[in-house]
């Protein structure tokens, strides 16, 4: 059997030990039947890989952009690797840069690394995941004060399509309500939970609180 890049990029999940099921208690005190930890990506092939589904995902979505924007630090090695995969699996050039914490005051000075951002050029934004929109506070006014960037997107692993705390809306769905952007993930948890129903990774014994969790916090 051939799975879609979706498929395969929950099979490389669970197999790297970031997706797992069970029950855990989340930062927001809610108790979910799965949890991802990112953290767990720590090999130079894993990192590979991970640039290959962000690239299909982008191709995927028909995004078209001159610069990956890595917010530091999560964001630099997948901005860097999503690059690399775009050139090698689509022969598409695009520069990459990342944020510093700090601004240099020396040297080449300037708040990013990589590519120096110019006015109308296309940005897409490389994360990990999305919990509360951090990511893009902090890195959407370091882009206007660089130049005057189109974000064109964000690109990050998984969407929970969770609602927020205090809100009926997603992450996502704030994001794109708060600043404009819309964000496109790899996958979300209906294709997780539809790779259990379907067999592509083992599970089904957690289906139905995986129903009952997204019947209660699904956006």
């Amino acid at each position: 059997m051939e799975y879609t890049y979706k498929e395969q990029f929950i099979q490389f999940m669970v197999k790297s030990g970031v997706l797992r099921f069970g029950e855990f208690t989340l930062k927001s005190g809610r108790i979910a039947p799965y949890f991802i930890n990112t953290g767990n990506y720590k090999t130079g092939k894993q990192l590979a890989k991970l640039g290959e589904y962000y690239a299909a995902c982008i191709r995927d979505n028909g995004l078209e952009a001159d610069t990956l924007v890595g917010p530091a630090y999560k964001g630099i090695p997948l901005s860097v690797a999503t690059a690399i995969a775009l050139y090698n699996d689509y022969e598409k050039e695009v520069n990459y840069a990342f944020d510093r914490k700090e601004a240099k005051d020396h040297g080449e000075g300037g708040l990013f690394v990589g590519k120096q951002l110019q006015d109308g050029e296309r940005v897409i934004i490389i994360e990990d995941v999305m919990t509360s929109g951090k990511a893009l506070r902090e890195i959407l006014p370091k882009l206007e004060a660089a130049a005057k960037v189109q974000v064109v997107g964000m690109v990050i692993s998984v969407d929970r399509k969770e609602k927020a705390l205090n809100s009926d809306l997603s992450a996502v769905a704030e994001a794109k309500k708060e600043f404009g952007i819309d964000v496109y993930s790899v996958v979300t948890i209906d294709d997780i939970i539809a790779a259990i129903e379907d067999g592509v990774v083992d599970g089904k014994e957690h289906l139905s609180a995986m129903y009952k969790y997204r019947n209660a916090y699904g956006a």
